[in-house]
C-alpha cells in the first residue's frame, strides 16, 4: 500500500510548519497525498507569508495558515478542531539560546507539549506523532531535557485518552538534518560568502547522525502507518565526522578548532542501554516500545503483533561514533 493512502481526505496539522521539516512534510502532502487540508500552525505571520510566497504550491487550495502560539492551548483548541492529523513540530531548538532563556523553552517544549496533547484528546484528534531529537537522549543541555520531557509527555498522553481509544500519539526521533534552517551548513556558506580564511570545527573528533529533510519527512510518514501509540521511532541512518563534512563542503579552507560549546557532546546518541532493553531492531529502524507495555507479556504480545522486531543484545547502545554505517567524504560531496 502506498505509505500516503493513510492521509486521503484527512486534515493535518503541523506545529512549527514554517520550519524546515514542517515545509517539506507540507510538501508532500500537497504534491503526494490526497489530504482535505493542510494547516500550518505557527506564531511568525512573516515566516508564514515567506512560506506562501517561496512557492505555488504553499497558495494551494487545500493549505491553510494559522497563526498561534502552542503556549495557549484556547488557540489550539480552536485550531485542532475537525483535525484529524498533528505533527508537533514546534520547539525552541537552539541550544545556547536555551540555556541562557531557560522559562522560555520550558514554556514552549514541556508546557507547549502538554496543551498539544490535552487539546488533540479534547478534539478528538486521531493520531500525533511529535518529533524528537537524538539530544533528548541523556540529555547534557537543557534544549535536550526538555524534548526528553516532551517525549514522555507523548508517552504517557495514550493513558489519558479513555475508551475512546484515540488519539495514538508517538514520537519520532532523528539526528541533524541536512538542509535545515540554522545548520553547520547554513552557517559555514555565510562564512565563505563572506571570504572566511578557515573553517571553524568544535573538535576534529566530532561525529553525528545525519539524515536529509526529505527522509526524515518520509520516516514520519512510515510512522504514522506503523504507530500503535507510545512508540518512539528511531531510523537507522549513517554518521558523519564534522571533519568530513567540513573537507567536503571547503576542500581547500583549512580547518580551525574552537573547542566544544556549553551543552554539545562529542557523540549524540539516539538509543541509550537502557531503553535498549526495551526495543526492537527492524530493517530500516528500531522501536522504543513503552516501558508499562514492555513489562506485560500479554500487553506486548498483542502491541507487537504483526509486526515483530529483533530484541537488541546487552549493553547495547545507538551512538554516532559507533555506529555501523558511515558516510565517505566523497559520499558527502556528491550529496552536496
Amino acid at each position: 500500500m502506498n505509505p500516503l493512502e493513510i492521509f486521503k481526505d484527512k486534515a493535518v496539522l503541523i506545529t512549527g510548519g514554517t520550519g524546515s521539516f514542517g515545509q517539506m512534510f507540507a510538501r508532500k502532502l500537497l504534491t503526494e497525498a490526497e489530504c482535505r487540508k493542510v494547516i500550518i500552525f505557527s506564531r511568525d505571520e512573516w515566516k508564514q507569508w515567506q512560506m506562501r510566497q517561496s512557492s505555488p504550491i504553499f497558495d494551494h487550495p487545500n493549505i491553510r495558515y494559522l497563526l498561534g502560539d502552542v503556549r495557549d492551548p484556547t488557540r489550539l483548541a480552536r485550531a485542532f478542531h475537525e483535525v484529524n492529523f498533528i505533527v508537533h513540530a514546534a520547539a525552541l531548538k537552539q541550544v545556547p539560546a536555551a540555556e541562557y532563556n531557560p522559562s522560555e523553552c520550558v514554556k514552549t517544549n514541556v508546557f507547549g507539549a502538554m496543551n498539544v496533547i490535552d487539546q488533540a484528546i479534547n478534539c478528538g484528534v486521531e493520531k500525533v506523532i511529535a518529533l524528537s531529537t537524538d539530544k533528548s537522549v541523556n540529555p547534557v543541555n537543557l534544549y535536550g531535557a526538555t524534548k526528553l520531557c516532551s517525549d514522555r509527555l507523548f508517552i504517557a498522553g495514550n493513558v489519558y485518552v479513555g475508551a475512546r481509544g484515540y488519539p495514538t500519539m508517538s514520537a519520532v526521533r532523528y539526528g541533524n538534518v541536512f538542509g535545515s534552517r540554522g545548520s553547520v551548513i547554513s552557517s559555514w556558506q555565510q562564512m565563505i560568502e563572506s571570504k572566511a580564511t578557515s573553517l571553524p570545527i568544535t573538535d576534529p573528533r566530532m561525529t553525528r547522525f545525519w539524515i536529509t529533510l526529505e527522509q526524515a519527512a518520509d520516516f514520519v510518514i512510515a510512522a504514522f502507518n506503523r504507530m500503535r501509540g507510545g512508540e518512539v521511532f528511531v531510523p537507522k541512518i549513517p554518521s558523519m565526522r564534522i571533519e568530513d563534512l567540513a573537507t567536503a563542503f571547503a576542500p581547500n579552507l583549512p580547518h580551525s578548532y574552537v573547542g566544544i560549546r556549553a551543552g554539545e557532546k562529542l557523540h549524540e546518541l539516539m538509543i541509550g542501554i537502557d531503553d535498549a532493553r526495551h526495543t526492537l531492531e527492524y530493517e530500516d529502524h528500531f522501536i522504543i516500545i513503552p516501558e508499562t507495555i514492555y513489562h506485560h507479556p500479554l500487553s506486548l504480545e498483542r502491541f507487537i503483533a504483526g509486526r515483530e522486531g529483533k530484541p537488541l543484545p546487552d549493553n547495547f547502545s545507538y551512538a554516532s561514533d559507533t555506529n555501523q554505517q558511515w558516510i565517505t567524504i566523497e559520499e558527502l560531496r556528491a550529496f552536496l
